[in-house]
């Protein structure tokens, strides 16, 4: 078991100042193995209930009577099985002096969030988590986090071979069972269709009218489509950066598959060989290199963001928080050179600093403001300034 040692952090200190804290993540990304984690580390009695069981889910069937009399940490995994638990949760979080305390986990934010806003605004903290990350993998899992992934499981399989097929029937499980049981009624056939359309997009500015004529439907159809895969955490929208510079800017965020690991099962890509020599080797290092930033910032998503102009400067990522703006770019190489794009960033954006992230061995100053960053030594090297936090 991977010890997932500063998530736990994180979930303890919400738990002191919420009485209900919501853990979101894909499908298989690990949330029950971090709540058994968070329950191992926790003083007190813990209960802990699985709503896809069904003597937990019986049990569970007057939320109020079976939950009343606990004591400490309440664990509920996949607790979209069960409506009722929110509003019993709402009663519960409002006794006056309660020490308990309930950890909730859901694979989908539309079906957690609505419902749980509903009953529990302002008791209820969500933490979003992502899969494994550089700091959570051996010095030589890197070339494996990248080709596999960090959905625990497709990571640590004993071969590639077995993580790709892994990898090939949790697609299957999403399409064909965990979004109908959320009552979204599309053909798995035609989802999975859009989805793999989607892989060959990745790290593109996102074009609804274009993507609707390559899929042969509306682009409001497309776009309801993308919703559902950004809304259970398997693609990722970057909302694009505008300020007033007058200049015309990109306005339509780029798109992403989550997981490259998602993205090379997409794609069949089953090997480090046969990625380096795909023509999408670039953009599965830019989204695999940016969510290893993002991560190692803690960033969330309303933080981050790409800046382009239509006279062709533009910036992979920037990340905002306050007053600090860190800028990145991801070159897949062992080392790059000062762009032009890059000075225009600096000077418009206003950037504190700019890395720019390769796939070499060493860091080293580029230009005023500007360094070479190695993916490899990102926690080693990439040092996080105070004012940033």
């Amino acid at each position: 078991m991977i010890q997932r040692t500063r998530h736990v952090r994180k979930i303890k200190s919400l738990l002191r100042q919420f009485p209900v804290v919501g853990i979101l993540g894909a499908r298989q990304v690990g949330k029950t193995t971090l709540a058994r984690q968070v329950a191992d580390a926790y003083r007190g009695p813990v209960s802990f209930f699985d709503l896809e069981n069904l003597r937990d889910a019986e049990l569970l069937r007057d939320p109020m009577f079976a939950l009343a009399n606990l004591r400490g940490l309440v664990v509920l995994d996949e607790v979209q099985q069960l409506p009722e638990t929110y509003k019993a949760l709402r009663v519960l979080a409002d006794r006056p002096s309660s020490k308990t305390k309930f950890l909730i986990l859901g694979s989908t934010s539309p079906w957690l969030i609505r419902k749980s806003t509903e009953s529990l605004a302002g008791r209820v903290a969500y933490y979003e988590l992502a899969g494994l990350s550089l700091n959570e993998v051996p010095d030589r899992g890197f070339e494996n986090l990248w080709i596999r992934g960090g959905f625990p499981r497709a990571f640590l399989g004993k071969t590639n071979n077995s993580s790709w097929t892994w990898r090939q029937q949790l697609i299957r499980t999403y399409l064909e069972r965990d979004l109908p049981a959320l009552g979204i009624q599309i053909s798995p056939d035609t989802l999975r269709r859009f989805w793999s359309m989607l892989a060959h997009y990745h790290a593109q500015v996102w074009n609804a009218a274009e993507f609707g004529r390559s899929f042969g439907v509306a682009n409001t159809t497309v776009a309801k489509y993308l919703d559902i895969l950004t809304s259970t955490f398997v693609a990722r929208r970057l909302q694009p950066f505008r300020e007033n510079l007058g200049k015309r800017q990109v306005k339509s965020p780029k798109v992403y598959i989550s997981d490259s690991g998602m993205l090379h099962a997409l794609l069949d890509i089953r090997n480090t060989e046969q990625l380096r020599k795909h023509p999408k080797v670039g953009a599965s290092w830019e989204g695999f290199a940016l969510e290893a930033v993002t991560q190692h910032l803690d960033a969330a998503p309303w933080e981050c963001y790409f800046w382009a102009t239509h006279s062709g400067a533009e910036l992979d990522l920037m990340v905002v928080k306050g007053d600090y703006r860190w800028g990145f770019e991801f070159k897949y190489g062992s080392h790059g050179s000062v762009t032009k794009s890059m000075h225009i960033a600096m000077e418009d954006l206003k950037l504190n600093r700019l890395d720019v992230i390769h796939a070499g061995a060493d860091a080293y100053p580029m230009a005023k403001g500007i360094n070479a960053v190695p993916l490899s030594k990102l926690h080693d090297v990439l040092k996080i300034p105070r004012n940033f936090r």
